[in-house]
């Protein structure tokens, strides 16, 4: 498995990705109606649009294991890590963990004392462990829905 910086030929397998994941990985804490709010089958095209300028803007890797693409993550230049999503056949192999490191690196790189994050409530265990902390518990709206998330942040300094 190679981690690599994001080129724009990796779009379509990411926001496949993206989808395949939420719905598969995500079921076991939110209800078919939430993941069909947060990761809406008619939304691709339009994430490709969306997605192409923020995942370019954005300090974001890709994981790649013999071409195929496992596993991506983001950061805004002010440290939010704004997506993380590991293949559903590939959870629990340390991707995830080392897609973090090399934002963290990064963010340490670009004078960061701090990152952030948006957690689901399946990715809050990850990051907890990654030690990251909770700051509140909130509530979104996605097309309607609610759903459920986490406010979290970790401390680079002293890491």
């Amino acid at each position: 498995m190679e981690i690599r910086k994001f080129q724009l030929s990796d779009l379509s397998q990411i926001v496949s990705l993206f989808y395949e994941t939420v719905h598969s990985v995500n079921k076991q804490d939110y209800s078919q109606e939430q993941l069909d709010a947060w990761a809406p089958k008619d939304e691709e095209t339009l994430k490709k649009t969306t997605w192409r300028d923020s995942l370019s803007h954005n300090v974001t890797y890709v994981a790649e294991n013999n071409g195929t693409i496992v596993g991506f993550a983001d950061m805004t230049q002010k440290g939010y890590l704004d997506r993380l999503y590991i293949h559903k056949d590939f959870q629990r192999q340390g991707i995830a963990s080392a897609l973090v490191n090399c934002l963290e690196s990064e963010a340490i790189r670009l004078g960061l004392i701090e990152m952030y994050t948006d957690a689901s409530i399946t990715a809050k265990p990850f990051f907890e462990y990654q030690g990251y902390r909770i700051t509140e518990s909130q509530v979104v709206e996605r097309r309607g829905v609610k759903l459920v998330n986490f406010k979290m942040i970790k401390n680079l300094v002293n890491h």
